[in-house]
């Protein structure tokens, strides 16, 4: 654990790298296959493949969830933990020492409320319940990073990168290593959090058809990006076509664009002999 999470550390030192997001075990290992360096869990995509909408997940089934992923691989993962799952400091405390015990190489914390008519904690407490997570953190003891996250975009606040780069700079000076501000999309909104908020690194969500790469998202000073739900979405949108083209047409034509078995017993097979070496 201790090797994970300093491997994990020094990928936020320098360079950019990219932490996909597996929703289970089988996801999990081709991601790795794939040479990704580090997972991070979807809190959508645990939820749709166990039957519940997003934020719907109740905490014992979401750390259920991330101990799956992170006992899926050998890679560190940073642990999508909602709001805490509480709203007062001294819970999001609790759940995020049982989110650590987990295993988990970082933990994230976000400041929306889930409630529409408010969707967003003021400041001050949502500051208090960042520094409850820091405590936790610290507490455990095994230097896992905690991750800041300011949910103005997705949020519909009326000055989102403005709001969202305030409360950041409060998270780090509650004790978030990384931060984060999923919806930024523009080259000017991303280099103006990287910069307002420098030296701390930040993780950027590209979750939709986007014409910035990796590279573009590097020479912004991005430090990580995430996908979140995407990749769920991506097989949940493939299964659904097929499916309903079964259902409502009769046609299985919708196989045609399957990936071939072969290629993943193929790929599992490999992976299961690797694991028992």
């Amino acid at each position: 654990m201790a090797d994970k999470i300093a491997e994990f550390r020094r990928l936020h030192e320098s360079g950019c790298f990219v932490i996909p997001n597996p929703w289970d075990i089988g996801s999990a290992r081709w991601l790795r296959g794939l040479g990704f360096k580090a997972l991070a869990t979807t809190s959508s995509g645990a939820a749709w493949s166990l039957g519940f909408p997003d934020n719907g997940l109740p905490v014992d089934q979401a750390l259920a969830h991330i101990r799956m992923i992170v006992e899926a691989t050998d890679l560190p993962v940073n642990a999508d933990f909602e709001g805490g799952f509480a709203h007062d400091a001294q819970g999001v405390a609790r759940n995020v020492t049982r989110c650590l015990e987990t295993g988990v190489a970082a933990v994230s914390i976000e400041d929306s409320t889930t409630d529409k008519a408010k969707p967003l904690y003021d400041l001050a407490h949502a500051v208090e319940r960042m520094r409850a997570a820091r405590g936790a953190v610290d507490a455990h003891g095994k230097g896992a990073l905690l991750v800041g996250r300011a949910e103005c975009f997705l949020t519909g606040h009326q000055d989102p990168l403005n709001e969202a780069i305030s409360r950041l700079k409060a998270y780090a000076g509650a004790g978030a290593d990384v931060l984060y501000a999923p919806g930024v999309r523009t080259r000017e909104d991303i280099a103006a959090v990287v910069k307002a908020v420098a030296p701390k690194p930040v993780n950027v969500l590209i979750g939709w058809p986007s014409e910035l790469t990796v590279s573009d998202l590097a020479a912004l000073g991005v430090r990580r990006i995430s996908v979140g739900g995407a990749l769920a979405r991506a097989a949940w949108s493939g299964f659904a076509r097929t499916a309903e083209a079964i259902a409502n047409q009769g046609s299985f034509s919708g196989f045609a664009t399957n990936v071939p078995a072969v290629d993943l017993n193929g790929f599992f097979s490999k992976d299961a002999q690797e694991r028992r070496k």
